[in-house]
């Protein structure tokens, strides 16, 4: 397969409107899924989520392609570990990677999923773990407003869906109408069944993927962390209020900074956190 028998993706974001990760997503990524080897200077990570969250972490387009930029021409191998994010974001990773002069290599280490996996379609080659999988589904926003803002919001986001149909299809060789209804009722793929289906070329070579145990704590406090980001935002509260109080939860520290004790802290208080923000969903 040829980056010229890729789509270009259709670009544009609303104001105002964000592009979450789903629930489920959150709950499958395992964040200490990593490469087992050291990274080659041809390398590029993708093991986060996708586009800057509230720290001004996570994987953009501005910083794959000042990757790609110190890569020069050559070719590469994109390693994936993601549940997704924002969506649009993710379109512009696709195309800075389908742009790129050398072969493009995606490494789907553990899961790829929402614009994770869009970004994985950028590859001449798709290797997977077995143990791996891609989730495909519409582009996933949180909004609010009348019925008749929230109609203009699914309006304008038709033809990201078909941007995605289109991809997909070009990389699978299936039907359109088929991938269209995958998308309708998000779909989890499993290594396998990705090489089955054409969305995967070969299965990745168990060697090439390692755990890092401990890293756990950090990992699942940035679950938990993300989580209580999409509740919040459900509730309506705005994005800098969700950043002044998950980095008030956090003592105003990066995660890179904590001791394990530290973390353990902070993913207890963001627990309880959340926990109580489900309480208030449920009697809401």
């Amino acid at each position: 397969m040829t980056l010229r028998a890729l789509p270009s993706a259709a670009m544009g974001v609303r104001p105002g409107l964000q592009s979450s990760v789903s629930a489920r997503a959150l709950d499958t990524w395992n964040p200490d899924i990593r490469q087992a080897s050291d990274s080659e200077d041809n390398t590029i990570s993708i093991l986060d989520v996708i586009g800057a969250d509230y720290w001004g972490e996570g994987v953009t387009a501005k910083r794959i392609a000042a990757a790609l930029r110190a890569i020069g021409n050559k070719d590469v191998v994109v390693n994936i570990n993601s549940p997704g994010g924002n969506y649009f974001e993710g379109l512009a990773i696709y195309n800075t990677l389908r742009e790129h002069k050398g072969k493009v290599t995606v490494k789907i280490l553990g899961v790829a999923a929402s614009a994770a996996s869009v970004i994985a379609m950028a590859g001449d080659e798709i290797q997977i773990a077995r143990a791996g999988f891609l989730m495909i589904h519409n582009a996933w926003v949180v909004a609010s407003g009348d019925r008749h803002q929230l109609r203009e919001v699914a309006e304008f986001l038709e033809p990201f869906d078909s941007a995605a149909v289109d991809i997909y299809v070009a990389r699978s060789g299936m039907d359109s109408a088929e991938i269209a209804k995958m998308l309708d009722r998000e779909t989890w793929i499993g290594g396998a069944e990705a090489v089955e289906k054409g969305f995967a070329d070969t299965l990745l070579s168990s060697d090439e993927v390692a755990e890092t145990p401990e890293n756990s704590a950090n990992g699942k406090s940035v679950v938990a962390a993300h989580r209580v980001d999409n509740l919040l935002a459900q509730l309506n509260m705005s994005r800098s209020e969700r950043r002044e109080l998950i980095q008030a939860l956090k003592g105003g520290k990066q995660d890179a900074a904590l001791t394990s004790k530290q973390n353990a802290a902070v993913l207890s208080g963001v627990e309880d956190l959340l926990s109580t923000i489900q309480s208030l969903k449920t009697s809401a």
